[in-house]
C-alpha cells in the first residue's frame, strides 16, 4: 500500500486514477480547490481524504504536503484542454505554476513517484506518428503550457535524480469525461436514436479508454528501473477518422439517421493526423491498451444506463 496525493481528481482523469488507487488498495488523499465539481467524486467520498487547497498557493500546497506525505504523487490538475476554457494566464497559473509549487513542495519532503500528466498536443501538428523525443511544436497556448510543465518535469527530475515521468496523454474517453465533449455527447443522442452535431468527418483522433490510460499512471508510479526523466506517449496507435466513429456509434445504437457534417467548429487544433506511437511505453512498463474503441463505447454507455440520474448531468 501506498500514500498517494492526486491534483485534478475532481476531473475526469484524475477521478478514475483515484478509484484504481482505492480499489487496489491504498491511501488516497485529493487536493481540491473551493467550488470544484463534485459529481464525479459521490461515491468516492468514503474511501478517500480530502484537501481543500490552491494549488497556486504556495503555503497551501506545503502544507497539505507535509501532512499527507505523499510516496506518490498524481499532477492531472489542468485548465485549457477544452475549447470553453480561453483564459491564457489561468493556463500559465495552473499548467505551469502549479506544476513547480506541487514539484519544490515534495521535493522538500522527498518521494518515490511523481507521475505528471502531460498532453499529446504538446506535439503540435504532424504527419506522422511522433516519438518522445521528437520536436515538440506546440500550436495552442495550452499546448504550450503543457510543454513547459512537461520540460520543468524532466529537468527536475534529471538535476534531482527522482522519478517525474510524463505521461503524454492522447484522447481519453469513458466514464465520468466532461458533457461537453465527443463521446457524450455521442452516447446521449445514441440513446435517444440521434446524433450531435459534427465537424469535419476527416478529423482523426487517437482514442485511448479511460480504464487503460488510469493503468498507465500506476505503472509509471511502480516502475523503478525507468530513467530518470521519462517521457511515455499513452495512446492506441490506432488512428480512427471522425466519420469512422460515427459510423461505430450508428451500428452500436441502430441509428438510422445521417450526419450533419459541418455543423460544428471545428477547433485549431483539430487536424486529419492524429496517432501515438506507444512503443516505448510498452517496452519500458509493459503497457498496451486492452480496449479499442467499439469496446470501450459499449463500456461507456453500459456505465450511463447503470447510472440513470446522470443523464441530467449529460444532457
Amino acid at each position: 500500500m501506498k500514500r498517494c496525493l492526486i491534483t485534478g481528481a475532481s476531473g475526469f482523469v484524475g477521478s478514475n486514477v483515484a478509484r484504481r488507487l482505492v480499489a487496489e488498495g491504498h491511501e488516497v488523499h485529493l487536493i481540491l480547490r473551493e467550488g470544484h465539481a463534485d459529481w464525479r467524486l459521490k461515491e468516492l467520498q468514503s474511501h478517500v481524504r480530502s484537501h481543500l487547497g490552491n494549488l497556486r498557493d504556495e503555503d497551501s500546497v506545503k502544507a497539505i504536503v507535509k501532512e499527507v506525505r505523499p510516496d506518490w504523487i498524481f499532477h492531472l490538475a489542468a485548465y485549457g484542454a477544452y475549447s470553453w476554457q480561453q483564459d491564457v494566464i489561468a493556463m500559465l497559473q495552473t499548467n505551469v505554476f502549479a506544476t513547480a509549487v506541487l514539484l519544490n513542495a515534495s521535493l522538500d519532503l522527498g518521494f518515490e513517484a511523481f507521475v505528471h500528466a502531460g498532453s499529446s498536443s504538446e506535439y503540435g501538428l504532424k504527419d506522422y506518428p511522433p516519438q518522445e523525443d521528437s520536436h515538440l511544436e506546440p500550436n495552442s497556448y495550452y499546448a504550450v503550457t503543457k510543454a513547459s510543465a512537461a520540460l520543468y518535469c524532466r529537468y527536475t527530475a534529471q538535476r534531482h535524480g527522482v522519478r517525474v515521468p510524463v505521461l503524454r496523454l492522447y484522447s481519453v474517453y469513458g466514464p465520468y469525461e466532461n458533457p461537453g465533449r465527443l463521446v457524450p455527447a455521442l452516447v446521449v443522442n445514441g440513446l435517444k436514436k440521434g446524433l450531435p452535431p459534427m465537424t469535419h468527418p476527416d478529423t482523426a483522433h487517437d482514442f485511448v479508454f479511460v480504464d487503460d490510460v488510469s493503468r498507465a499512471f500506476l505503472l509509471a508510479a511502480e516502475n523503478e528501473e525507468q530513467k530518470v526523466g521519462e517521457v511515455f506517449n499513452v495512446g492506441t496507435g490506432t488512428q480512427i477518422t471522425l466519420r469512422e466513429v460515427v459510423r461505430v456509434v450508428r451500428e452500436e445504437f441502430g441509428i438510422t439517421s445521417e450526419p450533419q457534417w459541418g455543423t460544428m467548429e471545428s477547433r485549431e487544433w483539430d487536424a486529419k493526423a492524429w496517432v501515438c506511437d506507444n512503443r516505448h511505453i510498452g517496452e519500458v512498463l509493459g503497457w498496451k491498451p486492452e480496449f479499442d474503441f467499439r469496446k470501450g463505447l459499449r463500456q461507456t454507455v453500459d456505465w450511463v444506463r447503470e447510472r440513470p440520474h446522470l443523464l441530467e448531468v449529460y444532457s
